[in-house]
């Protein structure tokens, strides 16, 4: 026998709250208990009378709900059966009694308990209500012919009508809703009100569902209309080819693409070739989709379509130099270039060309080589432009598989043309520019060697037949204008690197950099961020010194985002209403950029002894290099810091060896270095220095320390010591040069093998500095420290 509350009786009930499954009055339903606390209630009840008080969760995804996280409406159960699961939840069968409201939770741990009051339903019987009943009855069975699944113990409670009250619930129970409207179908106490919402909510389901059953439809009938199509179209095939009719209409339309294309004589060939294998395949042959992108590939290409080749060398001119500002002798090697491919052309049009003649003149592929953001590859845009040519790029940064350049054979799923016919294609002419961008970074692995297979490509005697082994035909590359650019040529294989002719970009000079930002960084970049020249100024003096103090580089990569920078801050200062316009001048650059980034490098102070001026070149342009030499009691240790690299280690070693060696010239004892410890220093140690172009500073270091006697700070060197003291030519001249007028040098000390490099030094820079050519080290010691210069004679 089952207790029930009375209506005014109260009673203290263990409470399970629930994340989803719900239980309504005079309903049955199996729940599963896994959390901590509801177990510890649900064996609590079982212990008592069995009755429990089931509460839903405002918020689901809470795990240990707290009173205030309940709402206080919900039903009191009744547990008829439980099984304990694998993993220790409790399965059980409640049975709903009636409805409650809790009046005061008495704990909340080890589970909930609270007091409750039954909530009394208002129930009414009239015509309204009864046809609400039949009408979701009648639209529950529609539900389910639509394919809604309802548990059949449900189905038989709803079919079996008891009261309309006991209807409702039972139909609350198996309606698709959401756990809030669950919860507000449970508080509505009015049976009226809450068979409305029920009908409504059941009105919404039917329509989904209908709406599912249409797509599905509509879906079922497309794949039977494509399967349709597909047999009717192999039927066609079938009865064609029993009365000895026609091709098919794709293949038909492939023979004409393929005439089009106007390809070569044997290309041709091999596509008519492929097209009759396709013809005779069932279009449920995997290989044909393989021979269809086989052809659209050859048909795609531009076998026949050429840029017009006009070359006007005054306009090609005023297109580099609007681009970009000084690289004189670049421009001109290009132009040059072009020239020489202008006269060919009228030349070829006087004669007349003979069946496979060879071309006499045979363009070489251009190898750009310089530091990053000196407009390597922007220039090659120009030329493109200048040209009116296609512009193509592709890098090569990075890639280490063979096939990248030359393709994958066919035999391979989703094989691809390699990148050179793939830029080709994206071109649609056969002689665009084309940049193969960062040569010098291609690598190499078990998958093979790129820069070998860009051999044949960049070799102007054979690109004429460049094979690819995706297309199996040849194909002229002899009309495209190759670029290549790198950083460096140590990395680039001796093979490649003989067919490339080498263009060296140097570093710009600090006024170069001042145009470049003046005439186009900041125009390019007030554009950038909708600035006019009205609302945003930079003062020749803040640029000077914005490239000056925080920009340490050959290009004007890192002097752009620095110009960038001001803009940002710039445009937002406006947007703020702080500012209308603004001219940065020199004392707002910090407030703009911040603290300087770099100090600017000086000379010392006055001369000193065993510290030596040196002058050296890092792909971020010219520097000077302060080598320092102590000299200490010991036992003949040479010690070298500075984060050195082996050349000039050996340079150092070199240097002691040549002044041991001449140990009477410079008034030092015979055995000196048995008791003493040298130690050669160059500061900036976690930056990594290398090269041989050092060994006549470190000399002079060293001789400076072990004779006490002073060097000469306004003097800066550069050149590489043999044993024998002679000084050999270095490279770098023009970056070392600049980088010494920065610093305020007076002297440079320079190789007499360099004297042809002063050509290229801006005049402003020559007229302040004092150049000095030496072949020996004895002359260098003659300028560095002068008091020597009675012993060295």
């Amino acid at each position: 026998m089952v207790f029930l509350l009375g209506s005014s009786e109260q009673s203290i009930i263990p409470v399970v709250p629930v994340r989803e499954g719900m239980i309504f009055p005079f309903t049955e339903n199996l729940l599963v208990f896994g959390r901590q606390k509801s177990i510890t209630a649900i064996n609590e009840a079982l212990n008592r009378d069995k009755k429990i008080v089931i509460l839903m969760q405002k918020n689901p995804s809470i795990n240990d709900p707290r009173k205030e996280d309940l709402y206080q409406i919900g039903v009191l159960a009744l547990i008829e059966k439980t099984v304990i699961g694998e993993k220790g939840e409790i399965n059980a069968l409640i049975k709903g009694l009636e409805k409650v409201r809790v009046t005061e939770f008495i704990k909340e741990s080890p589970f909930f308990e609270v007091k409750v009051e039954k909530i009394v339903d208002e129930i009414s019987s009239d015509e309204e209500v009864e046809a609400m009943v039949k009408h979701i009855s009648m639209q529950i069975k529609k539900a389910i012919n639509l394919g809604k699944a309802v548990d059949f113990v449900f189905l038989m409670n709803i079919l079996n009508i008891v009261s309309p009250q006991n209807f409702s619930y039972q139909i609350a129970m198996v309606l698709d809703l959401k756990e809030s409207e669950k919860q507000k179908l449970l508080e509505e106490t009015n049976l009226k009100k809450r068979l409305m919402k029920e009908v409504e909510y059941i009105n919404r389901e039917v329509k989904i569902l209908e709406i599912e059953q249409n797509i599905s439809a509509k879906t079922q009938k497309k794949f039977e209309q494509g399967m349709k199509e597909t047999f009717l179209k192999e039927k066609m095939k079938t009865i064609e080819e029993e009365l000895g009719g026609g091709e098919d209409r794709e293949i038909k339309e492939m023979t004409n693409k393929i005439k089009k294309a106007k390809m070569p004589k044997d290309v041709e060939e091999k596509a008519l070739k492929e097209l009759k294998r396709l013809s005779k395949m069932s279009q449920f042959n995997p290989e044909a989709s393989y021979i269809k992108t086989y052809l659209d590939w050859l048909t795609d290409l531009p076998w026949s379509v050429s840029s017009p080749n006009n070359v006007d060398i005054k306009q090609a001119e005023k297109i580099l130099n609007e681009d970009h500002f000084g690289l004189k002798k670049i421009k001109e090697r290009i132009l040059e270039y072009l020239a020489v491919m202008e006269l060919r052309k009228r030349k070829e049009k006087n004669q007349e060309k003979k069946p496979n003649q060879k071309k006499e003149y045979q363009p070489t592929i251009l190898c750009f080589v310089g530091p990053p953001g000196v407009g390597k590859t922007s220039i090659g845009k120009s030329i493109a432009r200048a040209l009116n040519r296609k512009f193509i790029k592709i890098s090569l940064g990075g890639i280490r598989d063979e096939a990248e350049i030359r393709g994958h054979r066919r035999t391979y799923v989703g094989a691809l043309p390699g990148r050179i016919i793939q830029g080709i294609k994206q071109a649609g002419t056969n002689n665009p520019v084309f940049m193969l961008d960062e040569i010098d970074k291609v690598g190499r692995d078990y998958r093979g060697d790129p820069s070998a297979a860009l051999l044949e490509a960049l070799d102007p005697e054979q690109n004429h037949a460049f094979s690819d082994h995706y297309l199996e035909v040849n194909f002229d590359l002899s009309n495209v204008f190759f670029i290549t650019t790198a950083n460096i040529l140590d990395t680039i294989p001796d093979a490649l690197l003989d067919r490339l002719e080498v263009i060296r970009f140097p570093g710009y000079t600090e006024d170069e950099k001042f145009n470049i930002a003046k005439n186009y960084l900041i125009k390019k970049q007030l554009l950038a961020h909708s600035l006019s020249p009205n609302e945003a100024r930079i003062t020749d003096e803040a640029l000077k010194i914005i490239i000056r103090r925080y920009t340490r580089e050959a290009g004007v990569r890192e002097l752009e985002r620095q110009i960038a920078t001001l803009f940002r801050k710039i445009a937002r200062e406006i947007i703020e209403n702080k500012n209308k316009s603004k001219t940065i001048g020199v004392s707002d650059v910090p407030k703009y950029l911040g603290p300087y980034i770099y100090s600017a490098q000086i000379i010392e102070e006055k001369d000193k002894i065993g510290i030596v001026t040196g002058l050296a070149w890092t792909q971020a342009g010219g520097d000077i290099l302060f080598i320092e030499v102590a000299v200490m009691p010991g036992k003949g240790h040479l010690t070298l810091t500075g984060h050195l690299g082996d050349v000039m280690k050996e340079s150092c070693q070199a240097a002691l060896s040549y002044i041991r060696s001449r140990w009477q010239i410079f008034g030092l004892k015979t055995n000196f270095f048995n008791n003493l410890d040298i130690h050669v220093h160059v500061p900036e140690g976690a930056v990594p220095k290398d090269g041989p172009s050092a060994g006549i500073a470190i000399t002079t270091a060293m001789v400076s320390a072990l004779t006490k006697k002073p060097v000469r700070r306004e003097v800066g060197m550069t050149g590489e010591i043999t044993l024998r003291g002679r000084v050999l030519e270095i490279g770098g001249v023009k970056e070392k040069i600049i980088a010494a007028h920065r610093a305020g040098i007076k002297t440079v000390i320079l190789p007499a093998d360099n004297k042809k490099d002063l050509e290229d030094i801006p005049k402003y820079v020559l007229k302040d500095l004092r150049f000095v050519f030496v072949k020996h080290m004895d002359e260098v010691l003659k300028v560095a420290i002068p008091t020597f210069l009675k012993k060295i004679a």
